[in-house]
């Protein structure tokens, strides 16, 4: 998707510049407003056009968003002195790939879930001076025979310009967005994003290189240092939404068994690729972990520790042991779905999800055998954030007048 960074602030006098001929730069969206006024805009002028709201902080916003098989989310966030300051977040599950596995095509309902998130997300940009903003999506209309439809009606309707992302760059972006998860005291590391439709695996070499990501500032989200690129990664079309619904939970009989069916149909897709063995060793000698970035991963660290309430400043950058993770599996499977969705980092949009994703990561760990796991609420849209940053046009300087 091109971009190009929007207007903020009062507006000039003069008309808007035109775009150069040639330049290959498409206008940034834009999205109606109400216009506000400053103070020091007190007495009505009718000669001033309409402008965007004002804020105290000089700060320039971006917005990231994500529209994924399972979920649509947005961030929107301050950049300052190398670092970026949340202002604004909004998740919600709306099931886009819902029955794309059977029928090669995005239901009507699905789309109009995803709409009405989106219309909320256009908004919620539109009141705030963002001066650029990245839309993606991914798995579900990347597969899907009317995606490419799908994101021309979301143009039409909301002004977003979603851009669909390959599998490639979907895993590198959540590799930037978890590099300053990436500590230094281990030589290898693997990145999981499970999705709802698709999961990406990516391998990295760890150790010098991963000092300069910006490890000392977990909870941060800086740009300091070469950010870190996958040396292998895989995309395997298998997520909680599609796995879910491959392998739909028994009533009764044996639950493990019925866990044990997904986790190896998620081997199978796995254990096969073989380009990552040179880091093996580094797993063998438990010189390595995996940063999971999910849904289901946060609210497994959420029921681990026994939140009542899901708080992301205490799951972002959990450590948690494979056996801690697996018994919350093993509660996870006691509970039933009822009793799922009476957890409160998991709550009905998730219950009959949550362990498709555990499944997933159960494969990864069995196949690549590592003790620790570092949990990471971040991931796409915080690289998606650092990606605008990193790529901000140079602003060309005035020429001076002529002296006489």
């Amino acid at each position: 998707m091109s971009e190009a960074p929007s207007k903020s602030g009062p507006p000039r006098r003069r008309g808007p510049r035109r775009a150069r001929k040639g330049s290959g730069h498409r206008a940034a969206q834009t999205v109606k407003s109400v216009p506000v006024a400053s103070p020091a805009q007190a007495q009505p002028q009718k000669d001033r056009p309409p402008q965007r709201p004002v804020t105290t902080d000089a700060s320039p916003l971006y917005a990231a968003l994500d529209l994924g098989t399972n979920n649509c989310r947005l961030m929107i966030a301050a950049w300052h002195n190398g670092q970026f300051r949340i202002v604004e977040a909004f998740s919600r599950i709306v099931r886009l790939g819902e029955g794309l596995s059977q029928t090669g095509n995005l239901s009507d309902r699905a789309m109009e879930r995803a709409l009405a998130a989106l219309k909320l997300c256009a908004e919620k940009i539109g009141r705030r001076p963002v001066v650029r903003t990245r839309a993606v999506a991914t798995q579900a209309c990347r597969i899907a025979q009317n995606g490419p439809d799908f994101v021309r009606r979301v143009e039409k309707e909301t002004g977003l310009k979603l851009t669909i992302i390959t599998p490639e760059e979907e895993a590198r972006l959540s590799v930037v967005g978890c590099a300053s998860l990436l500590e230094g005291d281990a030589r290898a590391a693997i990145v999981m994003d499970v999705g709802g439709g698709s999961t990406e695996i990516s391998w990295l070499p760890l150790g010098e290189e991963a000092e300069t990501t910006g490890a000392n500032a977990p909870q941060g989200l800086t740009a300091r240092g070469k950010p870190p690129r996958p040396q292998y990664w895989i995309s395997i079309p298998k997520g909680v939404v599609n796995l879910a619904e491959r392998f739909p939970e028994p009533p009764d009989g044996d639950k493990q068994a019925w866990f044990a069916q997904m986790v190896e149909d998620v081997r199978q897709s796995l254990i096969d690729f073989k380009a990552p063995e040179p880091l093996r060793p580094h797993f063998d000698a438990q010189q390595a972990y995996i940063v999971g970035t999910s849904g289901a991963i946060t609210s497994l660290a959420g029921m681990h520790l026994k939140l009542e309430r899901y708080d992301r400043s205490k799951v972002d950058g959990l450590w948690m042991t494979h056996d801690q993770c697996r018994a919350v599996i093993d509660r996870l499977l006691g509970l039933g779905q009822r009793g799922r969705e009476q957890e409160p980092c998991i709550g009905k949009d998730r219950a009959d999800l949550v362990l498709a994703g555990a499944a997933i990561l159960e494969a990864v760990q069995s196949l690549w055998p590592c003790d620790r796991l570092r949990v990471a609420d971040r991931g796409l849209r915080e690289g998606l954030l650092l990606s605008m940053v990193k790529k901000r046009p140079r602003r060309r300087r005035a020429r001076r007048g002529k002296s006489t």
